[in-house]
């Protein structure tokens, strides 16, 4: 039976939870404050994609040239100087094939990066809402992931139409692609929470991420396989969460296979813990945090 506490004037309910209970609240408290402040969070993430290209002329032109610009970079930089496994050769232009596998991976990294450099400054943008008003502050890092989801969508619609006009045709595996698409959500959401509580005590943790950040690029095999790394590293590369993520995108949308299942259930298991503890370490200060920032 719950028991009713008086703190300061204030009734405080204290419920006697057993551990199954208090396991079950606490893997459904994210999801249930999803749905409780679903309002506000289509609300906010409606205004957010609105002001991403506010004042410019092209608006969301940018969002397929961005792309198009960065794989065009990229290939010409990188292509005929890299091998890539017999098994990415599927058409008969060599930087075709690379253009394919580099965006692949490309797409990965910049939904995760996009999120990791903005995520630690997050709960400063919306400082004046935090301290003003009883604002659900767990929610503003779901709302800009959502919003990076947005052009991620976009991008893979890109790749998706290119691999289309140079190959003819798309794998049937591309049906499967949510089940790799929403666990990187998670993970990302994970992610940006530690991120945002992290970077509500100091504003380091930013510029910790603006040093970082571009080091993963070359840290995650967007522009190699990890099978040209010589062992142990060809397994080493996987602690990086997003060698996982770029290897299961590339079995499903270039290679027409289904992922290898170690590495599927790798990405699951980062996308859980990250995506609880995330939201555990952002739960526990989050009072602390509106005094703080």
């Amino acid at each position: 039976m719950p028991s009713v506490n008086v703190v300061n004037g204030k009734q405080i309910v204290v419920e006697d939870l057993g551990p199954a209970e208090r396991a079950v609240r606490f893997f459904a408290k994210p999801f249930l404050q999803m749905l409780h402040h679903r309002d506000l969070i289509q609300a906010i993430l409606r205004r957010e994609v609105a002001e991403r290209f506010k004042g410019s002329i092209a608006g969301w032109v940018w969002a397929v040239v961005a792309p198009l610009l960065a794989i065009a970079v990229y290939t010409f930089f990188f292509a005929g100087k890299l091998d890539l496994p017999p098994e990415f050769i599927i058409t008969s232009s060599p930087n075709t094939n690379y253009a394919l596998f580099i965006l692949s991976g490309i797409i990965v990294f910049n939904f995760w990066s996009e999120m990791a450099f903005r995520a630690p400054m997050l709960l400063h943008e919306y400082v004046h809402f935090i301290k003003q008003t009883i604002f659900p502050s767990d929610m503003l890092a779901m709302i800009s992931t959502l919003r990076a989801t947005l052009y991620t969508v976009i991008s893979i619609a890109v790749l998706l139409i290119f691999q289309v006009i140079v190959v003819g045709s798309l794998p049937w595996t591309m049906l499967l692609l949510p089940l790799i698409f929403i666990p990187f959500v998670a993970f990302v959401v994970g992610m940006s929470w530690f991120l945002c509580a992290v970077g509500a005590f100091t504003r380091d943790a930013g510029y910790l991420m603006i040093n970082i950040v571009p080091l993963f690029m070359f840290a995650t095999p967007i522009f190699y396989s990890h099978t040209s790394l010589p062992p142990p590293w060809n397994l080493v590369i996987y602690l990086n969460a997003l060698t996982g993520y770029v290897d299961v995108m590339r079995d499903i949308m270039l290679l027409g296979k289904l992922p290898h299942w170690p590495v599927y259930a790798w990405t699951l298991f980062t996308s859980f813990v990250t995506f609880y503890l995330g939201y555990w370490f952002f739960d526990r200060y989050r009072n602390v945090i509106v005094d703080v920032i």
